[in-house]
């Protein structure tokens, strides 16, 4: 089973959490929701070079996959998931039309 930390308060985050819907392959765990869970992440991203980049710009870097073998990605289509892309993502105007 693939681990999925995340948050589903983050755009990237919802947007694979929406692919793995029903889907037993992937474990989906929300790093805000429990201590143990933020803990857990948090040990990861201090222990895996996966996280280096993702430190340095400031990013907290979810979504964050661990495959079955134990590798880390932070890429979805490393997990053959589609990455989020916010040219794609719906958009709306103030008035509320056009979602």
């Amino acid at each position: 089973m693939i681990k999925i930390y995340g948050m589903p308060t983050c755009p990237y985050c919802a947007y694979v959490d929406e692919q793995v819907k029903g889907d037993n392959r992937f474990a989906v765990i929300d790093i805000g929701a429990n201590v143990r869970n933020m803990s857990a992440f948090m040990h990861l991203r201090d222990s895996n070079p996966v996280f280096d980049h993702s430190k340095a710009i400031g990013d907290i870097g979810i979504p964050a996959f661990v495959k079955e073998d134990g590798t880390v990605t932070l890429k979805p289509e490393e997990v053959g998931l589609k990455e989020f892309n916010p040219d794609e993502a719906a958009s709306c105007s103030l008035d509320g039309k056009g979602c």
